[in-house]
């Protein structure tokens, strides 16, 4: 397997998660406007040893198997500050995730992470489709499904840790997002 490559935007670094990234993380993700939308199987409250252990017994071991790829964001303007995480995973309808820490979100920073990721999966892992699912009441994430070309292809529901909601299943080819370029 090929190492994972840190990626840039225009103000954003991407780099391959690391063990190091625990503290960042564990700082980061324990919010519960950052967590009400992810998927349940995230622990609530987020326990202290919740990063650790994801990187550790999670992330790491997938990323390492060819079958994950897990950056963490940071701003060109502060490299040393863990302000998110962007995934790519092989799963059947779940290709793509993310999370930004409160202090960061409205700004655009997660449309210019998901572009470059996507980019990757497409370009580099030569993926036909992207898949991604969310929770219907995550507006912000839907406006991003919205704004990057995707559409809506199923709708059904799912365990998240803020609940069971709408879950939505949006989808774009290969083929249409270089339509887009």
């Amino acid at each position: 397997m090929d190492a994972i490559p840190t990626l840039y935007t225009e103000r954003l670094i991407l780099r391959p998660l690391e063990l190091a990234d625990a503290d960042g993380i564990q700082q980061q993700f324990a919010h519960w406007k950052v967590v009400q939308y992810l998927n349940a199987l995230v622990p609530w409250p987020y326990p202290a040893d919740g990063a650790l252990t994801y990187l550790r017994d999670i992330a790491l071991p997938a990323m390492a198997a060819g079958k994950e790829w897990h950056w963490s964001m940071r701003l060109k303007s502060a490299p040393e500050q863990l302000i998110g995480n962007v995934s790519l995973m092989d799963e059947q309808d779940n290709h793509r995730g993310f999370w930004l820490g409160p202090p960061w979100q409205g700004q655009g920073l997660m449309t210019e992470a998901s572009a470059a990721v996507t980019e990757y999966w497409f370009e580099t892992l030569g993926r036909t489709v992207l898949r991604v699912p969310k929770a219907a009441p995550n507006i912000g994430s839907r406006k991003l499904s919205e704004r990057t070309g995707m559409r809506l292809i199923r709708t059904d529901e799912g365990d998240f840790v803020g609940g069971r909601f709408p879950r939505e299943i949006w989808e774009i080819t290969r083929e249409e997002w270089l339509q887009q370029r």
